[in-house]
């Protein structure tokens, strides 16, 4: 392709970023910032979905469900479908589909018809990010993949910080629609710039299709994505749709696994030999953990700040604003590093920071001081900005060109199910440590919250009976007496009651991140492993593969 020929002629001393690859990585960030960004904004949106719909939390998180399984079932045929096809022409489709399926969410009419064309998202997100990091590194080559990944690390770092900002203001000042409708500008500016930028395809003969690979992997993965994104609401690992649908997918994972390592399969879905490459192997369980850690904790910060300092989900969103500065601050220079002394030491710094910024938060309170919080999220954001990208760079800067869409297939395949295994551990260790606290004062502290915030008076009606143009005359002073009497407490107990439950909701959420805390600790043992020299020549997929 004319992407390899880029990578192949560029002189192993051409040491920066020429105006070639910086066009092509504008390109790239586009179509993640699509992406990304979409995941976290339309998690904002889903208690408007439950009133406009008048549905149910479980019928709404459909919205999330049927656009992380369609990612999970693309993803594998990415790498096949880019040799196949040529990167330029799958990128276009994909930005295509994307912005299609982005428009008619937004005219969607019913629950149903929303989850449908969220599905049809997915088909195009999920080929987008894998796409976009083998077209930049066959652009840059082996001896930049560092300084590349820094820059596709932006949208991969910062949309799951500045999505719920944006999803939030869209929805106060516009309306839900907005938050797909965004996209429409967007993707038309990214087809005709990535029309004009990227070189023309020159695809070699086709590879064959691995058919038995795709009917044993796809479904194994979103069966098994669908049971772990199951489990917060289900509160247990041990529910049985929960158990049956992870069990199936890790049942046809596993079969897979023979299948794509037997000689005669000589192109399998996914290229599982690549693991016979000692830094793949390495940066895989590296970015493994670290996912997990890091989408784990990307849903607790935002949670906090709204259940326990009963900030708004604009006001969440803004204060993660630290943890992003961080994270700018040292992509690009982690990236200039690894490029020229190797990501091992780099990462190493970076986990550490990530470390202590987490173990920070395991001290929260109730009343925790703002300065303390943002100090700690910028200490992370300075580590993440260290770890992912250098991560990521460390497994592709030693493939080949033939190689480097198989390879980032694998990378996205672990990160999606990590980032999915995160999310759901989290979700359940704060809600099994909720459900052991005292669920009188954790209701007390919800109803007083409830009594000061207008736009939740409607919920208050209906959880105490109080019709709701009763509770708008009322003062919140008021408000708090009527419920303190319902409760049939004195207002100063049920005060000391509520304050009680904001302590004991805050003591749950430092007790997660004990969790996160050890999880990113972990990260270091194969941080360690990770290499501490600059990339050498790409190694040679027949003799790596045994081909």
């Amino acid at each position: 392709m004319a992407t390899e020929a880029t990578a192949e002629n560029a002189a192993p001393d051409d040491d920066k970023l020429d105006k070639g690859v910086l066009l092509t990585a504008g390109v790239v960030v586009l179509g993640a910032i699509m992406s990304i960004l979409d995941i976290t904004v339309v998690s904002v949106a889903l208690e408007t979905f439950q009133e406009d719909f008048d549905a149910t939390s479980a019928e709404v998180a459909w919205t999330m469900t049927g656009y992380t399984l369609a990612l999970a079932t693309v993803i594998p045929l990415t790498g096949w479908a880019s040799d196949r096809f040529g990167t330029k022409r799958l990128y276009l489709l994909a930005v295509t589909l994307f912005t299609i399926g982005s428009v008619l969410c937004a005219l969607a009419d019913s629950l149903p018809m929303l989850v449908g064309f969220r599905v049809v998202q997915g088909l195009g997100g999920g080929m987008l990010m894998p796409l976009g990091m083998t077209i930049l590194t066959r652009a840059a080559g082996p001896h930049r993949v560092g300084r590349v990944m820094a820059i596709m690390g932006v949208p991969m770092l910062l949309g799951p910080i500045f999505g719920p900002i944006l999803g939030g203001w869209l929805i106060e000042t516009a309306s839900w629609h907005w938050i797909f409708l965004i996209n429409l500008p967007i993707g038309i500016v990214a087809i005709i710039y990535a029309s004009i930028v990227l070189p023309k395809d020159h695809v070699e003969p086709s590879e064959t299709f691995d058919f038995i690979g795709m009917l044993l992997l796809s479904p194994g993965l979103a069966l098994f994505l669908y049971g772990v994104s199951s489990i917060p609401e289900a509160g247990t690992v041990w529910d049985s749709e929960v158990l049956t649908t992870g069990i199936i997918g890790l049942v046809l994972i596993a079969l897979f696994v023979p299948w794509a390592l037997n000689k005669r399969n000589l192109h399998p879905l996914v290229e599982l030999r690549l693991f016979a490459n000692r830094n793949m192997t390495v940066a895989i369980i590296a970015m493994a953990l670290f996912a997990i850690a890091f989408f784990g904790a990307s849903l607790l910060f935002p949670l906090y700040f709204q259940q326990v300092r009963d900030e708004s989900a604009l006001s969440a969103g803004a204060l993660l604003a630290p943890q992003g500065i961080g994270a700018m601050i040292t992509m690009p220079i982690a990236g200039a590093i690894a490029d020229r002394k190797g990501p091992g030491k780099v990462v190493l710094v970076g986990v550490s920071l990530v470390t202590i910024g987490m173990a920070m938060f395991t001290q929260l309170d109730e009343s925790t001081s703002y300065a303390y919080i943002l100090g700690s999220l910028f200490v992370m954001g300075l580590g993440m900005g260290s770890t992912m990208m250098p991560i990521m760079s460390a497994a592709l800067a030693t493939l080949t060109a033939h190689t480097t869409a198989r390879g980032t297939t694998l990378l996205n395949i672990t990160q999606q199910t990590a980032a999915s295994i995160g999310t759901a551990l989290f979700s359940v260790i704060l809600t099994n440590s909720l459900n052991g606290k005292d669920q009188a004062a954790l209701g007390a502290a919800n109803l007083e919250r409830m009594a000061g915030d207008s736009d939740r008076l409607g919920s208050l009606s209906d959880l105490t009976g109080i019709p709701l143009d009763q509770l708008q005359a009322m003062s919140v002073d008021e408000r708090v007496a009527a419920l303190a009497q319902g409760m049939e407490l004195p207002v100063k107990q049920f005060q000391a009651l509520a304050d009680q439950g904001l302590a004991q909701m805050a003591d749950s959420f430092a007790t997660v991140f004990v969790v996160g805390t050890a999880l990113v600790a972990c990260c270091l043992i194969p941080a360690f492993f990770l290499p501490r020299k600059p990339a050498e020549e790409p190694v040679d997929p027949a003799a790596m593969m045994g081909h």
